[in-house]
């Protein structure tokens, strides 16, 4: 089936989202590596992804461990820092897409708040034709409803869906609904794929 709209995770694929390599520069890798290992910050995130409160979750979680506990403060402070820099050529193909009449739309696991503070610095994800948000819609990937809440929304066929994510889980749970996937690991292997779908040109993937 033809493809009737392409889907974008955002974390590692339209922005870098590297929170080790922040911490690396900041407190250094050891320091780093004890932290992550006795607090689950991912976790934490994950709350945050489901619409829980940013600043709340964050504090509340340093005042657990008040060892590291300026260290986990920066998660909520820094934030920005985390998620950097864009990937132009990622924001490229967005952009190629949307150019040819192609609905474009977000599938991201991003906290309410946190939302709040990107798009303002990041253009690009205003532009989305619609962006499905983790934290207003209240569940994650790779959970099954955010895939079905993504197909009653938009109202098209699963197998007309073509979806890029950076994590092996969100992909094989969208291919288990039939959406067509991509594992992106680099931009350049995303854009070859929307040319082998027919979805852009090999000088519009450039």
């Amino acid at each position: 089936m033809t493809i009737q709209a392409v889907i974008f995770d955002i974390g590692n694929v339209l922005i870098e989202w590297q929170p080790e390599r922040y911490y690396d520069s900041t407190i250094g890798e050891a320091r780093r590596k004890e932290m992550f290992v006795k607090v689950d910050l991912h976790g934490m995130n994950d709350q945050v992804d489901r619409g829980g409160k940013f600043r709340d979750l964050v504090v509340g979680t340093a005042e657990k461990y008040p060892d590291f506990h300026d260290e986990i403060m920066m998660w909520h402070d820094n934030w920005l820092d985390l998620a950097k820099p864009a990937i132009p050529h990622s924001v490229r193909l967005l952009r190629a897409i949307r150019a040819k009449g192609i609905p474009v739309f977000a599938l991201t696991n991003f906290g309410i708040d946190t939302w709040a503070i990107a798009t303002p610095v990041y253009d690009f994800l205003n532009e989305f034709d619609h962006a499905y948000v983790s934290g207003h819609m209240g569940v994650i990937k790779p959970e099954a409803r955010i895939y079905e809440m993504v197909e009653e929304h938009c109202g098209l066929p699963p197998e007309s869906l073509l979806f890029a994510d950076d994590r092996t889980d969100n992909i094989e749970a969208a291919q288990a609904r039939g959406w067509k996937g991509h594992i992106f690991e680099g931009p350049q292997g995303w854009a070859d794929c929307l040319v082998s779908h027919g979805v852009l040109t090999r000088d519009e993937a450039a």
